[in-house]
């Protein structure tokens, strides 16, 4: 019995990760080793998603902590946010965080990721259903930030990364570092972060598996005379691919145009994604995402919409609030 679930997990994490490496919007497609934490590339939150993951440079913002940790010296006020993601078939994931200035002693937030993946059948080797199994994936961070001088912010984040099938368990240690620059005369905001720094614990199986790390660089401008909020990210920079202009192909654009004191609109394209959702010779609208934002006495609802082409949509809700 023990062989069966164990074929069964197996089977399970290959067809999770083939899901989550097809381009779940945001940084989910690709190239690298599979790896049992591939949930960490899935972007956390509408608004991000919304903005195809483009939010290196971003500030104000305490769902930054899983992008960015050296983000949370810009919290204008404490703040927290909460969010439901519906994924393919039956995976679902969510989120929460909060973030708060401590006086003397700098910034910190914490929160928690998390993915299901909804029950499965368990089998033989004759297709005779032995009962059914779950699978799910859960990663809690704790971040902290503060300036090195006026308007330079550094981070940091550590993580327990947890990841579960029919019984089998994977644990990891990981951990984030970032940096934020502003420079309000240009109205520009320079950032990079380096993610999931670290190594399993324990592995499924005792096979040890990667952990995606990723090295992101990106810049956020308002263009002069434009309620526009516009940003550019470089991915994965961190990886070898086979030319040096390949190196910059995972790159995502987002827009955020504030139309009103209570309403945004945001556009988003991840270049990577669609890249590998292309089947034959369309993409349809892959790689593609667009939101809106309202903002309601203080608390902020979000929605966000992501396109993998012929495979289906991703949607996203987010609610947070400033305290």
């Amino acid at each position: 019995m023990q062989g069966v679930k164990y074929r069964a997990g197996r089977g399970l994490r290959a067809a999770v990760i083939a899901a989550l490496l097809a381009g779940a919007a945001g940084c989910e497609a690709s190239a690298q080793e599979a790896t049992a934490f591939a949930f960490l590339r899935n972007d956390v939150g509408a608004r991000a998603a919304a903005l195809a993951g483009s939010v290196v440079a971003v500030t104000n913002d305490p769902v930054l902590l899983f992008y960015n940790p050296a983000s949370l010296g810009t919290l204008a006020s404490p703040a927290g946010s909460a969010g439901f993601f519906k994924h393919l078939l039956d995976i679902n994931a969510g989120y929460a965080v909060y973030g708060q200035e401590i006086a003397g002693v700098g910034y910190v937030g914490a929160g928690v990721i998390y993915t299901n993946y909804g029950s499965f059948d368990r089998t033989d080797e004759l297709g005779n259903t032995l009962g059914t199994f779950t699978a799910s994936d859960i990663a809690f961070s704790a971040g902290y930030s503060n300036s090195l001088e006026e308007n330079l912010f550094y981070g940091g984040a550590v993580k327990f990364i947890y990841s579960s099938i029919a019984g089998y368990r994977a644990t990891a240690l990981a951990a984030d570092a970032g940096i934020l620059y502003c420079l309000p005369a240009s109205r520009l905001t320079l950032g990079a972060s380096l993610r999931n720094i670290g190594r399993e614990t324990s592995a499924y199986a005792g096979v040890n598996e990667p952990l995606p790390l990723d090295l992101a660089v990106g810049a956020s401008v308002v263009p002069r005379g434009l309620p526009l909020l516009l940003n550019v990210d470089f991915h994965r920079l961190n990886e070898n691919p086979e030319g040096f202009i390949d190196r910059f192909r995972a790159f995502t654009v987002g827009g955020e145009f504030t139309l009103s004191r209570v309403f945004k609109a945001r556009f988003g394209y991840n270049n990577q994604a669609r890249k590998d959702l292309q089947t034959g010779t369309t993409s349809g609208l892959a790689g593609f995402s667009a939101g809106v934002g309202f903002i309601i006495s203080g608390t902020v609802v979000d929605y966000a919409l992501s396109s993998l082409g012929p495979i289906g949509n991703l949607h996203r809700i987010s609610v947070g609030s400033s305290f």
